[in-house]
C-alpha cells in the first residue's frame, strides 16, 4: 500500500522535473528546511515567532471519537447542498460521496485527516455522477481532492449514469489514475453479482459489515440521474445503517422490493431531504431511529416553492411518525460566506449497543432550531 502511494508521489515528481529540474530542487530544499524548522519549533527546540498559532499541535485525545463504529456526515465549507459521509471502524475507513463542489475539498480533505491518521481510504462509494457528489474527489488546481490526497484501496460506484458533464469525465479520470496506482474498480452492479473478484459483502471490523444492496437501475435506464445511486446498508450486530445516496421514489420502490431491509438505526436523509425521496414505502419497512441530513437548509438552488427547499416540509411529514431526532449539517446564512453550521458535522457512533449523536455545533433537533419554527409545520407527531 505505502509503495502505490510513494511511486504515484515519484510520477509527479518526475514529470515535474523534467519540466523544471532546478525549480524542484530549490523547492525540495525549502521543504527540508522548513520541516526541520516545524519540528523543532513544535518540540520546543527552538522559538520561531512566527510559527506561534500557525502549527496545529496534537489534537486533544478527548476530542476525537473513538466508538468501534462511527459514522461522520462532513459540512462542506460551502453554501451548496452535497453529501460527503466517513465511516470508520479500527483503522478501516469508508467514504461515501465527496460534494458539493470543487473546492469543498479543502474542508473535506483535513477533516478526513483527522481520522483517517494513515493516509489509506480501504473503500471509496461515489453513488452517482452528480456534481454535489463527486466533485470533492477532484478538487481545484489549488486544493488537492480526495484522489490526490488518499491512497483509495478498492472504488464502488454507479453502473450507470447519464450525465455528460466535466465533473464526471475528470472523477472517472482520477478514478483510472487510482487503478492504474493498484486501486481495484468495481460498479454496484458488479458487487451484487459478485463479478470480476467483487463482493456484495465486505468485512470492516469484526461483527461489523459493508453491503451493497441492489436497485433496479443498476441495469435499467432511467431519465433521473439520481435514481442510478449506489445503495449501502453497514450493520453491527443488531445495528443498521442505510445510505440510498439521491435515490427517488421509483429507485427506492425497487429497493424495497428487492432487499430484505431490515429497522435500521440510522438513516442518511434521502436526495438531502427532498419532497421525492424518504418514501413513505421506505420508511415504514426501516423505520429509522435517526434521520441526518446532508444540506444548506433553506437553499434554493433545487426548488422555487419554500416549502420544498431542503429539508422539504413532505419530507418532515413521512419521517415524524417514526422519529423526531433530524439532525442537518449546514443552514442558508447572510453572513459574508452565505451558510453557517446547523448541527455543523454530525457523528453517529456505538460500540455495538447504544447509537450515540454528537455533534460539532450543537446537538439541537431540527424540529427545535428557529429555522424549523419559522419555515415549517410541526407534525402532530412532534408537538407536545
Amino acid at each position: 500500500m505505502a509503495k502505490r502511494k510513494n511511486k504515484r508521489v515519484q510520477r509527479k515528481v518526475e514529470k515535474a522535473a523534467k519540466k523544471h529540474p532546478f525549480l524542484v530542487f530549490v523547492v525540495l530544499l525549502l521543504i527540508v528546511v522548513i520541516v526541520g524548522v516545524c519540528l523543532l519549533h513544535k518540540k520546543g527546540f527552538v522559538h520561531v515567532p512566527f510559527l506561534d498559532g500557525i502549527i496545529p499541535q496534537d489534537k486533544p485525545q478527548e476530542d476525537i471519537i473513538t466508538d468501534d463504529l462511527q459514522i461522520h456526515f462532513l459540512e462542506l465549507g460551502n453554501k451548496y447542498t452535497g453529501d460527503c459521509t466517513l465511516i470508520k471502524t479500527g483503522d478501516t475507513e469508508v467514504l461515501i460521496d465527496a460534494g458539493s463542489r470543487k473546492g469543498s475539498a479543502g474542508t473535506i480533505v483535513p477533516y478526513i485527516q483527522t481520522y483517517c491518521t494513515d493516509g489509506i481510504l480501504e473503500y471509496v462509494i461515489a453513488t452517482h455522477a452528480h456534481q454535489d457528489h463527486i466533485a470533492g474527489f477532484v478538487g481545484t488546481t489549488a486544493i488537492d481532492g480526495v484522489f490526490e490526497s488518499f491512497v483509495c484501496e478498492t472504488i464502488i460506484d454507479y453502473p450507470l449514469t447519464n450525465t455528460d458533464s466535466d465533473i464526471r469525465a475528470e472523477y472517472e479520470a482520477l478514478r483510472a489514475e487510482e487503478v492504474a496506482a493498484g486501486a481495484k474498480h468495481y460498479t454496484a452492479l458488479e458487487c451484487w453479482n459478485q463479478q470480476n473478484g467483487a463482493l456484495r459483502t465486505y468485512e470492516l471490523a469484526e461483527d461489523i459489515t459493508l453491503n451493497i444492496l441492489y436497485q433496479k437501475f443498476y441495469e435499467e435506464k432511467t431519465s433521473d440521474e439520481n435514481d442510478y445511486s449506489v445503495c449501502v446498508l453497514v450493520s453491527q450486530g443488531s445495528n443498521h445503517y442505510l445510505f440510498t445516496g439521491d435515490l427517488e421514489h421509483e429507485g427506492e420502490e425497487s429497493l424495497v422490493q428487492n432487499n430484505n431491509l431490515p429497522e435500521c438505526k440510522l438513516f442518511k436523509g434521502g436526495h438531502h431531504g427532498s419532497t421525492t425521496s424518504s418514501t413513505a414505502m421506505l420508511l415504514e419497512v426501516i423505520k429509522p431511529e435517526i434521520v441526518c441530513v446532508c444540506c444548506c437548509c433553506g437553499n434554493m438552488e433545487y426548488a422555487k416553492d419554500p416549502l420544498n427547499d431542503f429539508p422539504s416540509q413532505a419530507f418532515v411529514d413521512r419521517v415524524a411518525p417514526y422519529t423526531d431526532k433530524v439532525y442537518v449539517t449546514t443552514i442558508v446564512s447572510d453572513n459574508a460566506d452565505g451558510f453557517e453550521s446547523l448541527n455543523g458535522n454530525i457523528v453517529v457512533s456505538s460500540n455495538g449497543g447504544e447509537v450515540k449523536v454528537q455533534c460539532s455545533n450543537n446537538n439541537t433537533l431540527f424540529k427545535d432550531t428557529e429555522w424549523f419554527k419559522e419555515n415549517r409545520t410541526t407534525p402532530a407527531q412532534w408537538r407536545e
